[in-house]
């Protein structure tokens, strides 16, 4: 495997599963219902749902900025509110969540050797730190979604 291969074989692990550390982003959310998603188990913390809105946003982030764009993301933009609370609309939230991690995937996988130490922008930090930070960054929010799950069985 070159360093493209594997940086998109974590980022996939990371998100889909089979990652050393544990349950990945999806293998928690595969039984997630919609009451489980709006509920605030702890409070002054983020949802699930609210998490997986955090984590589409970036994702989609990440990818725009590894095409050159410069993408800031800030109160509801970084963090967007839960709306309607409906099966239906939590489904939708995952499927978004997915999609954007494929593009995100496909668009590193896509990426020369090179590339990865390249800024993303003029003065900016490398891709190569970029996508470890989206990695991390799952790892982190997978974290905090198996503490809200479990927070919820003991209630």
């Amino acid at each position: 495997m070159n360093e493209v291969q594997r940086v998109t074989d974590q980022l996939h692990r990371a998100f889909y599963g089979e990652a050393w550390h544990g349950p990945a982003v999806m293998e928690l959310l595969k039984e997630v219902t919609v009451v489980q998603a709006a509920n605030r188990p702890v409070s002054q913390t983020h949802t699930i749902w609210e998490i997986v809105n955090h984590l589409s946003v970036w994702k989609d982030a990440v990818r725009r900025r590894l095409s050159g764009e410069d993408v800031q993301l800030e109160g509801e933009a970084d963090w967007p509110p839960m709306r309607d609370v409906l099966a239906s609309d939590w489904e939708r939230t995952v499927e978004l969540l997915k999609e954007r991690h494929d593009a995100l995937e496909a668009t590193v996988a896509d990426l020369s050797e090179s590339k990865l130490d390249t800024p993303w922008l003029a003065g900016k930090a490398t891709a190569y730190f970029l996508i470890h930070g989206s990695i991390q960054h799952d790892l982190y929010h997978a974290g905090q979604i198996a503490l809200l799950l479990r927070a919820q069985q003991s209630s």
